[in-house]
């Protein structure tokens, strides 16, 4: 079994020793580095080569969102999560939108935060429908218009089934369930999405949700379905 590389990066000492003991002692986790500031990341994951990054928003220097921005736009990035106490933030918008796979709180069980770097680590998001919705209705405001034209206009460039599958993955579906509700097989799902994340280029899932959410490709699925 390979361990899934991961980097913690908090400005608390104390935060990061908790993240390291309760993680740490996976069998399935290596504790690669830590970092005290968004500063640091980049050289640190050049130097350990991380699977994911465990990201905290606020530290002095360079904040966790400065960080996932420069992370994501590299070509072999790690996946990130990020660390927050806030159950929906501008901030963690912000994040998940420069390709962070999904964010857990702070408070949150141990076991629980083991789970959600497991998951991100085999490519899946780390966002219950439920917090996405709310995290998408909280961005919602005066430029809702404008960002809906231009989120219209990304998805013209898939085609008809692509788009299904997207508005699928937008209201939370694993792969499994889509296939079901589509009546195709998982591996064609699968293929579906990577086409997605091809042609819209997006990093994950997440993004998938926050385009057709801002499309409006949601709300016309659930009328269709009332």
């Amino acid at each position: 079994m390979t361990a899934i590389r991961l980097l913690l990066v908090d400005d608390d000492p104390l935060v990061r020793a908790g993240l390291s003991l309760m993680l740490g002692g996976a069998e399935d986790i290596e504790i690669v580095g830590e970092a005290a500031d968004g500063a640091e990341v980049e050289a640190l994951v050049d130097r350990t080569r991380p699977d994911v990054v465990l990201m905290d928003i606020r530290m002095p220097s360079v904040d966790g969102l400065t960080a996932t921005e420069r992370l994501r736009r590299r070509p072999d990035a790690p996946q990130v999560v990020v660390l927050t106490t806030f159950h929906a933030d501008e901030q963690v918008l912000r994040a998940l939108r420069a390709g962070a796979a999904g964010f857990v709180l702070k408070d949150t069980r141990p076991a629980e935060i083991l789970a959600a770097v497991r998951r991100v680590a085999a490519g899946e998001p780390v966002l219950s429908p439920t917090v996405t919705r709310r995290l998408m209705d909280h961005a919602a405001g005066t430029t809702a218009d404008t960002r809906r034209a231009r989120a219209r206009e990304r998805i013209a460039l898939l085609n008809d089934r692509e788009t299904e599958v997207a508005v699928a993955v937008g209201r939370g579906l694993a792969n499994a369930e889509i296939a079901g509700a589509l009546f195709m097989s998982v591996a064609t799902v699968k293929t579906h999405v990577s086409r997605v994340l091809a042609k819209l280029d997006l990093n994950n899932r997440v993004q998938i949700a926050l385009l057709t959410y801002d499309a409006g490709l949601l709300e016309e699925a659930e009328g269709d379905t009332a």
